[in-house]
């Protein structure tokens, strides 16, 4: 079974996904939905669960740095319920300095920040997913 990552915008779904070990984390897509409409890309995140035999949702909540949740945090929390509506387990990962982190890994590979917009959100959905491995790892046995 595989897991996938999520980072949730206001216009994008970052997307990430395990391989079949849980061992490597990769970049799978960017799902882009009109300014907060979550409902519209639900049915493309279900699409990959089953495509892709998936076992666990780890969604991203952004926290503010003194660990309080925020608007943005609000927004994960209610992703997070429409997928449970749909019988689909969800794990959240702080997901705060993601971006940064993503932004870090694209400036070490030599490329153009303003050029990846796309690139950003799929390797921060990666950061969260290979959080929760790494947090998790003595209880993924698989």
């Amino acid at each position: 079974m595989r897991y996938l990552g999520l980072d949730l915008g206001t216009k994008t779904l970052g997307v990430s996904i395990s391989d079949k070990t849980n061992t490597l984390v990769s970049p799978l897509k960017v799902l882009r939905f009109q300014f907060e409409n979550y409902s519209a890309v639900l049915n493309e995140v279900k699409k990959i669960i089953s495509d892709y035999n998936i076992k666990l949702v780890v969604l991203g909540i952004p926290k503010n740095m003194d660990g309080s949740v925020g608007f943005a945090g609000e927004r994960s929390l209610k992703f997070k319920e429409l997928l449970e509506l749909e019988n689909i387990k969800v794990e959240l990962v702080d997901e705060r300095l993601t971006t940064k982190t993503a932004e870090d890994i694209i400036h070490l590979n030599n490329e153009n920040v303003k050029n990846t917009k796309n690139k950003i959100d799929s390797i921060a959905a990666c950061v969260i997913l290979e959080s929760y491995l790494k947090r998790c790892q003595n209880d993924i046995k698989e």
